[in-house]
């Protein structure tokens, strides 16, 4: 069969919109994604047997070795909000504030909260068929439901561009409201140290700690951001804020948040270093600022990110040790120094 017959024969057996209602970009290689997903699909039949298995019986999930090492080889879509619930302490707030969202919605009016939310409907998702108005049920009244609450919940952080993002994939995964906001609560609350607050100052310490981990693993790519005085904020800012989504593609962000929510935000260090690392050689070709944050952008694409099983266990293997004390320790420095730059 010649090449053009494959490819559209893949375009004709591939769905043009995905599992989630992502419609797939018009330069989507639906050959080269029909070939992974044919092997993907023997792993996560296997893996959801043995998800079967564990959760058998029992009634939430707790952490433990199993489910660590389970979760980093992949959660089933039909098990995800469970063990997602359960592992972030979600479902605990839950059972223990029954009530509580439904008050939060029926609570004082807030117009600038309301406004600011409103404003980033259409710009949440244009290219998932869940979310337009023509959708039945059109999910932007759940999205905006959930932000809602959570703003109130919330009053320190309100609402920041990027939670729409989150939260969107939260209730495209849970198919519940108040679900998305438990989980929202766990990221936006504990598993992201004030990444969403006015100051934004966890994010901003988070991207400088990233820098530093750059410099001790990888510093001919810290020496050329150097070189061409770029902040990492420039290239990496959307990576931690949206937590890759509309980054990486759908199926690798899933997984990356399965560990995310059960072994914390160092995960978000190991994507990012992952990446650098796997390209470091196109990154130092870059010989100027644009052409870095270009280089960053491609990054983000192509086969090593789509395929998404051999690129977790990348991250488990590329950035090497990483200690959580280390982590601590650098945020505790980077905090310092960002504090007293005012």
């Amino acid at each position: 069969m010649e090449l053009a017959e494959r490819v559209q024969a893949a375009r004709d057996r591939v769905p043009r919109i995905d599992p989630y209602g992502f419609e797939r970009p018009d330069d989507f290689d639906y050959a080269a994604y029909e070939e992974y997903f044919s092997t993907y699909l023997v792993i996560l039949t296997r893996r959801a047997i043995k998800w079967s298995k564990l959760l058998k019986g029992s009634s939430s999930v707790q952490k433990s070795m199993t489910v660590k090492r389970y979760i980093r080889k992949g959660v089933p879509l039909e098990h995800r909000a469970r063990v997602w619930m359960g592992v972030s302490g979600a479902q605990a707030q839950m059972d223990r504030n029954p009530g509580y969202y439904h008050r939060l919605l029926q609570g004082e009016r807030n117009d600038s909260l309301e406004e600011a939310i409103r404003t980033d409907m259409n710009r949440t998702f244009p290219d998932n068929v869940k979310f337009r108005k023509s959708a039945d049920p059109c999910l932007q009244k759940t999205l905006y439901n959930v932000l809602l609450a959570y703003g109130h919940h919330n009053q320190g952080v309100g609402y920041c561009q990027g939670m729409n993002f989150i939260a969107g994939y939260l209730i495209l995964i849970t198919k519940n409201e108040e679900e998305s906001f438990w989980l929202l609560d766990a990221l936006v609350g504990r598993i992201l140290p004030d990444y969403y607050s006015p100051a934004m100052l966890g994010l901003k310490t988070d991207q400088e700690v990233l820098g530093e981990l750059v410099r001790t693993k990888l510093p001919a790519v810290a020496a050329l951001m150097d070189g061409h005085g770029v902040l990492w904020t420039l290239v990496v800012s959307r990576w931690f804020i949206c937590l890759f989504v509309d980054i990486l593609p759908v199926e690798t962000v899933l997984r990356i948040w399965d560990c995310l929510f059960n072994e914390g935000s160092k995960i978000i260090f190991r994507v990012a270093l992952t990446l650098i690392k796997q390209h470091q050689a196109f990154i130092l070709e870059a010989t100027n600022i644009a052409d870095i944050c270009e280089k960053f952008k491609e990054i983000t694409k192509g086969s090593f990110v789509t395929e998404c099983h051999t690129f977790m266990q990348k991250i488990f293997s590329e950035p090497g040790s990483l200690p959580m004390n280390t982590i601590t320790r650098l945020r505790e420095s980077c905090r310092a120094k960002l504090l007293a730059q005012g």
